[in-house]
């Protein structure tokens, strides 16, 4: 896995990659607002996780998901470190909280 220092740059690392859809949290998928694509939690699977904290502000804490679907649609999920307090599925955590070791 490539070490990235800014979420800006792995983002970009990742899109040079394939990982071009930008997906979005929601309570029991994650969604892409500019395609139909939705995708529950046995649709997709982690392949990496990067986190950064924040410089000044702990709480500025985010992580990066690269998701590919079962169909080979390959994407990013930017969230906060919080993904527990976006109100989302019991699937939907679990699927998440595997990958934060």
């Amino acid at each position: 896995m490539t070490a990235y220092d800014t979420l800006s740059e792995a983002m970009a690392g990742l899109k040079s990659r394939g990982y071009t859809i930008d997906f979005n949290l929601s309570y029991d998928c994650i969604i892409c607002h500019e395609t139909p694509i939705n995708l529950m939690p046995s649709e997709f699977e982690i392949m990496e996780v990067y986190r950064f904290e924040g410089e000044t502000n702990p709480s500025d804490s985010s992580i990066l998901f690269a998701i590919e679907s079962k169909h080979g649609e390959k994407g990013v999920l930017v969230n906060a470190y919080g993904v527990y307090s976006d109100g989302i599925s019991d699937e939907m955590v679990k699927k998440l909280s595997i990958h934060h070791t």
